[in-house]
């Protein structure tokens, strides 16, 4: 299954598939997109970034165009939502969706959803209806799928929220716990640091990692080296790129430097890492 929508002149693109043709599996290479994996029928393994992650039935996982996803050709009963930002830019429709920052972006690991009763039969509910649009053809056929894909993220963005430790947490302190994710996305080949973190978002080190604490998740330090730790992976894997310059466009004047923080987290240096990650079969 490959149901598609496009238009040429916006570069609008949205799919819905089930990867079980070659065409639908080549978006898994195109870079760009953004890709919500929801195993419907069956439990799957993805590799998602150079390593594997396994999902239980009625999980999704929701990935950002950075992330790179390789799945056995194989799996069934996997549906995926795909589309690029033209379609629709979870940046500017944050205000409308709120999940900027917490579905995508939220971290260096995806975020997964795990569907229960309610949200299941919702799930399968607006799955059905992203059929039926699709068997539409007309002028307003765009913004019914985007009313559509609106709806499935308010949706897990309200489960991300129901999960927290604190899930009363004021709508002001989760707001600020956003922001600090997507200014480290934003920023983390340059700040290294959480003071300069504090500073643009006008808060002392100090309230963020009690905010953090209070979250209940990684301290902002702990997300700031995770999202460096990732990009380095990655260059590492999926790019020819040097030590010294992975560690330059991480923002590391000193190679040597970037080396003793990467093997101070991984417990291994970067260079055994390329090679012990190359050897692996993915």
């Amino acid at each position: 299954m490959k149901l598609e929508y496009t238009t040429f002149k916006d570069g609008d693109l949205f799919t819905l598939t089930d990867f079980s043709c070659q065409p639908s599996l080549e978006l898994l290479d195109r870079k760009g997109l953004y890709k919500i994996v929801w195993c419907r029928d069956n439990a799957a393994e993805l590799t998602v970034d150079g390593y594997e992650i396994s999902l239980e039935k009625d999980q999704v996982i929701f990935c950002t165009p950075l992330n790179v996803i390789e799945m056995d050709t194989s799996m069934e009963g996997i549906i995926s939502f795909v589309f690029n930002k033209e379609f629709f830019c979870i940046q500017t429709h944050d205000d409308q969706v709120s999940c900027n920052g917490l579905l995508f972006f939220g971290s260096s690991q995806p975020q997964i959803v795990s569907l229960k009763g309610k949200e299941k039969k919702l799930f399968n509910m607006i799955f059905e209806f992203f059929e039926e649009e699709f068997t539409i053809k007309d002028h307003i056929q765009g913004e019914m799928l985007r009313t559509l894909l609106k709806r499935l993220l308010i949706l897990a963005t309200r489960m991300v929220r129901e999960e927290l430790p604190k899930a009363d947490l004021p709508r002001t302190q989760i707001d600020i716990i956003r922001k600090y994710n997507l200014l480290v996305e934003t920023h983390f080949h340059e700040f290294h640091q959480v003071k300069d973190y504090a500073r643009l978002l006008f808060k002392s080190p100090k309230t963020l990692s009690n905010l953090f604490r209070k979250y209940g998740e990684k301290s902002p330090l702990t997300i700031i080296n995770e999202r460096i730790l990732l990009e380095a992976k990655r260059l590492f894997l999926y790019s020819s790129k040097t030590n010294e310059e992975i560690a330059h466009s991480l923002g590391y004047k000193d190679a040597g430097h970037f080396s003793k923080f990467f093997k101070n987290h991984e417990g291994i240096s970067p260079l055994a890492f390329r090679a012990e990650r190359q050897k692996a079969p993915f």
